[in-house]
C-alpha cells in the first residue's frame, strides 16, 4: 500500500499506542511509535515526520514541553494532541503552544483519521502560499506571522487557521458553528470559549490598523472588514 505520510507518535499507554499504530499502518502511514516525550524529541531530531501525534501527560517531557520545544524549530509540521484533558484553559494551552488539533479521549479511530489527513491535506495545499494583505497588515500563512509595517508577530497555529478563514471569507459571515467543526472538531462549550479567546487575540493584533475589524454578528459568527 502506497505511504500516506510518516507519522511519529507519542503515547506512554503502550496498549493504546499499539492498537493506534497498527491502525494507521493497515491504511498505509508509516508510524514511529515512542513511550515519552524525550524519545520523542530524540527521534524527531533524526528523523523529521510529516504529522506529530503527541499525548499531554508523558513521563520525562509532557506533550506541551515536547510541543514548545519543537515549535522553536519548526513552524510547520501539525501537531495533533491526544488527551484526557478538557478543560478550557488546557485547550487553549495546547494551541498556544502550537498544536494544529485536539482529541479528547476516548475517541475513534474514524476521527482519528479524519483529523490526520485533513492535517496533512492543510500542509500540503497551504506551504507555498503567498503572504495575504488585510488592510495594511500582511499575512504570510506559511510561516505563520502577522507584520505591520517594521513589526511581526508569530501566530500560534489555531490564530493562523482562524486568521485564514477569516481573510478567505472577508466581507461576508464566517458561521460559528461551521468555523469550531472546521477547526476545533467540535462545536461544544469548551471549544467555543477557545475560539472565543482567539478572536480577542485576533482583534488586538489587527487594531493597529484602524480600518481592520473583526465584527462579531450575535449567535451567527465573524465577519472580517478591512
Amino acid at each position: 500500500m502506497t505511504a500516506q505520510g510518516k507519522i511519529l507518535f507519542a503515547e506512554d499507554d503502550l496498549t493504546l499506542g499499539t492498537v493506534v499504530k497498527d491502525n494507521l499502518e493497515t491504511l498505509g502511514f508509516q508510524v514511529q511509535l515512542c513511550r515519552d516525550g524525550e524519545e520523542a524529541m530524540s527521534l524527531y531530531r533524526k528523523d523529521r515526520a510529516d504529522l506529530l501525534l503527541l499525548d499531554v501527560m508523558m513521563p520525562r517531557k509532557d506533550g506541551f514541553s515536547l510541543a514548545r520545544d519543537i515549535r522553536k524549530i519548526d513552524k510547520l509540521t501539525p501537531i495533533l494532541f491526544l488527551t484526557s484533558k478538557s478543560r478550557t484553559q488546557d485547550v487553549v494551552e495546547g494551541f498556544e503552544v502550537g498544536a494544529n488539533d485536539y482529541i479528547r479521549k476516548p475517541f475513534g479511530m474514524e476521527e482519528l483519521i479524519v483529523r490526520i489527513k485533513s492535517l496533512l491535506g492543510k500542509k500540503g495545499n497551504r506551504q507555498a502560499m503567498e503572504p495575504m494583505n488585510i488592510g495594511l497588515l500582511s499575512f504570510n500563512y506559511s510561516r505563520q506571522t502577522l507584520s505591520f509595517r517594521k513589526q511581526t508577530w508569530e501566530l500560534s497555529h489555531k490564530e493562523s487557521e482562524l486568521l485564514y478563514q477569516l481573510s478567505e471569507n472577508r466581507g461576508q459571515l464566517l458561521e460559528r458553528n461551521a468555523t469550531l467543526k472546521l477547526l476545533w472538531g467540535d462545536d461544544d462549550f469548551f471549544s467555543a470559549r477557545s475560539m472565543d479567546v482567539y478572536i480577542s487575540k485576533l482583534r488586538k493584533r489587527l487594531s493597529v490598523d484602524p480600518n481592520v475589524k473583526i465584527i462579531n454578528i450575535r449567535a451567527y459568527g465573524f465577519k472580517l472588514i478591512c
